[in-house]
C-alpha cells in the first residue's frame, strides 16, 4: 500500500507488514523535540489544562526547555493560563536539508520561555468557535506536530481533550509519546474514569508515568486541616490496582485559580507538582 493510499484505519487493514509501519507524523525539518508527554483524562472538568501548564512551567524552571502542544482544538485554555490571549502565531517558508522549501508555523513563547501552539493563535479572535468535524480537528493536531518549528525542546506536553475519541487517538498514533500522565478528580466515578484512560494507554503501548489527583482537598485557612469536600477518595487503592504511582494531589486553592485566570500560571511554585515534574525529568538524564 502506497503511503498516499493509506487511510490510517489500522483496525481494518490487512496489508502484510502495514501495522508494523511507523505511522508517526514527521517533525518539521527545523524542529527538535526530545521527549513527549501526553496529559490525558477519562472525562472533562478535572483540570487537565492546569496540570499541563503547571508541569511545563515547573520543568522549564528546572532548566529544561519545555513546550505545550494544545490538542484541545475546540476548547483551548492554555493561552489564557499563560496570558497569551492576544498573541497570534506567525509563519513562513524554510529551506530543508534537501534544498526544498516547506511552510512552517512558529509557536508563541510565554514570558517564562515555554513554547506553545494552540488553535487560538490561528483564529482572528480567541472567542471565534471552531466548528469542525473530527477528521479536520485531527488534521490540525498533526499539523501542530509536523508544521510547527519547535526550537530544541527537551519536554513537550500534549494537552489532550478528555475521553478516548478521535483526538487522543490521533495523538497516540501520530506523535511518538514517551509517557502519559493521567489526571483525575476525587468524585465517585474516578475508578471508571481512570480505568478508561489507563486501558487506552495500555492498548496504545505507551508507558504511564503516574496519576495526578486534582481538587483533592481544601485546606482550612485557620487551622490548616485538609477538608475532603468530595468525600474520602481511593486514589491510592486505584493506583495500586493498576501498578501506578500517585504523583501529586492538588488542592482547590484560590491562589492557583486566580493565577491561571489572570494568565500568571508561571508564577506558581507551590511544590504540589514537584514529584510529577521529577517523574517527567527522569526520562532525560541531565548532564
Amino acid at each position: 500500500m502506497a503511503e498516499e493510499e493509506c487511510g490510517h484505519e489500522c483496525g481494518n487493514c490487512s496489508k502484510e507488514g502495514c501495522k508494523d509501519r511507523d505511522m508517526h507524523e514527521q517533525l518539521h525539518a527545523g524542529s527538535s523535540v526530545k521527549k513527549v508527554i501526553a496529559v490525558i483524562s477519562g472525562k472533562g472538568g478535572v483540570g487537565k489544562s492546569m496540570v499541563t501548564s503547571l508541569l511545563a512551567a515547573k520543568v522549564h524552571r528546572d532548566g529544561y526547555r519545555s513546550a505545550i502542544l494544545d490538542a484541545d482544538i475546540t476548547g483551548p485554555s492554555i493561552p489564557t493560563a499563560f496570558g497569551l490571549q492576544e498573541e497570534r502565531a506567525e509563519g513562513g517558508s524554510m529551506a530543508g536539508p534537501d534544498g526544498k522549501h516547506s511552510e512552517y508555523i512558529k509557536p508563541v513563547t510565554s514570558a517564562g520561555g515555554v513554547q506553545i501552539m494552540s488553535m487560538n493563535f490561528l483564529l482572528p479572535h480567541e472567542t471565534d468557535p471552531v466548528i469542525w468535524r473530527g477528521p479536520v480537528i485531527s488534521g490540525a493536531v498533526r499539523q501542530f506536530w509536523g508544521d510547527v518549528v519547535w526550537d530544541n525542546v527537551d519536554f513537550m506536553f500534549v494537552d489532550c481533550p478528555p475521553g478516548t475519541g478521535d483526538v487522543p487517538l490521533t495523538v497516540f498514533q501520530s506523535i511518538p509519546i514517551d509517557g502519559i500522565v493521567v489526571v483525575a478528580s476525587p468524585q465517585q466515578l474516578v475508578r471508571v474514569i481512570v480505568e478508561k484512560a489507563v486501558n487506552m494507554a495500555n492498548m496504545m503501548k505507551v508507558p504511564i508515568l503516574g496519576l495526578i489527583e486534582n481538587m483533592s482537598y481544601v485546606k482550612c485557612p485557620d487551622c490548616g486541616k485538609e477538608l475532603r469536600i468530595f468525600g474520602e477518595n481511593n486514589i491510592d487503592g486505584i493506583a495500586k490496582d493498576f501498578g501506578l504511582e500517585v504523583l501529586a494531589r492538588l488542592p482547590i486553592e484560590q491562589k492557583m485559580s486566580v493565577a491561571v485566570d489572570n494568565g500568571e500560571v508561571e508564577t506558581l511554585d507551590e511544590g504540589y507538582i514537584d514529584r510529577a515534574a521529577q517523574a517527567v525529568e527522569s526520562l532525560i538524564k541531565k548532564v
